[in-house]
């Protein structure tokens, strides 16, 4: 009979991720071996097979292999019932090929516990030096809501102008669930960092092109000499540079919020591009699309723009225009973000509107003045 991993964690089988990950880190918490230096192998091996459980009932797939076949259909101990050459398991997964040696067994092979436990804790041993762990446990049940200690709910709104946008920073109480040194006072180790915490910073196209100043205000907590901790509000200043890119981080080191044996988290704000109604962007190049008829693409045509910093571009155009031509005006795109000095190109497409039909005279007409 194999390992039944909801027993174990102590969970139905309706078991939701947020239910997983409360009895992962209840039992990991009580069972690690830091935890239990006088009763060591009892707790190496219940801390294993706790791994072990989260680790598969928190992988859809490994999950359904699980549900349907058992630990040791998972691990290939026992073939599942009727298995053959290329059968297919829940979710799309195969778990039996055939070979030259005929069928063979996916196999599942358990992850090394303390792996699993460092990532879903961000550490190895949250605990410290174990030195008075029974108190700093007590933070865990006070409060907290899954929100990490300097996690962050931006609710955006406006004030002071169109540059101007307050994001304010609300926390989980009472100690974070599976971040590090969230675990109260007792703790008696080195401080760990808390992980970064990071917000997307819309941008138009043109606070890229000509760069703006935002001010993002917060509310976060933070210690005073005593060691308590009060909220405060504080605004940051972010200077959009002329030609940063989506993707730019912006990193205001320890704005979380301050937690006794914690370091406070990064704030990071990350560069995004809004879409704009006229331009798309392609590295430093933009790029345009002009609809026109197709008489004028024959013809010649001119392309009238309003640029990003408000000018009006003029193009003419005398080439014939066929499907697939770019028209390229140099040093209309974006700045460069090392050189704003120097600027990408502007490239402009087409997309030209045949006619649905054309009368015998148009027909004719078309023949006579394009005729070879």
């Amino acid at each position: 009979m194999g390992l039944d991993y909801y027993k174990i964690l102590g969970v139905d089988k309706a078991a939701s991720d947020d239910d997983l990950k409360k009895a992962y880190r209840k039992l990991a918490m009580k069972w690690h071996p830091d935890k239990n230096p006088t009763s060591k192998k009892e707790a190496e091996s219940k801390f294993k097979q706790i791994s072990e459980a989260y680790e598969v009932l928190s992988d859809s797939q490994k999950r359904a292999v699980y549900d349907q076949y058992g630990e040791e259909g998972l691990k290939g101990q026992v073939p599942p019932p009727g298995a053959g050459g290329g059968a297919g398991g829940p979710g799309g997964a195969t778990f039996f090929s055939t070979g030259a040696d005929g069928p063979t067994a996916f196999r599942f092979n358990p992850r090394n516990a303390e792996d699993i436990f460092a990532e879903f804790f961000g550490s190895s041993s949250p605990f410290g030096g174990m030195g008075g762990m029974g108190g700093g446990m007590g933070g865990m049940g006070g409060g907290g809501h899954g929100m990490p200690s300097g996690g962050i709910r931006f609710s955006p709104s406006m004030f002071g102008g169109g540059d101007h946008h307050t994001f304010t920073q609300t926390f989980g109480g009472g100690g974070g669930q599976g971040y590090p040194g969230m675990f109260g006072s007792g703790g008696g180790g080195a401080p760990v960092k808390a992980a970064p915490i990071e917000r997307k910073l819309p941008c138009s196209l043109e606070e890229l092109y000509k760069g703006t100043t935002k001010k993002m205000k917060i509310s976060r907590e933070i210690a005073d000499a005593s060691g308590k901790t009060i909220p405060v509000e504080e605004i940051l200043t972010i200077d959009v540079k002329p030609g940063w890119k989506k993707g730019t981080k912006i990193t205001f080191p320890e704005k979380g919020n301050e937690q006794p044996h914690t370091i406070a988290a990064d704030l990071v704000f990350i560069i995004d591009e809004k879409p704009h109604a006229v331009y798309t962007r392609d590295g430093n190049d933009l790029v345009a699309t002009q609809k026109i008829p197709l008489a004028e693409a024959l013809t010649g045509y001119t392309v009238h723009l309003t640029t990003l910093d408000g000018r009006s571009l003029t193009v003419p155009i005398s080439s014939v225009i066929h499907p697939g031509y770019e028209e390229v005006v140099r040093g209309e795109g974006m700045p460069l973000p090392k050189d704003p000095s120097r600027k990408g190109n502007l490239r402009v497409k087409f997309d030209i509107k045949f006619p649905a039909r054309l009368t015998a005279d148009q027909k004719s007409g078309v023949k006579r003045l394009l005729g070879q």
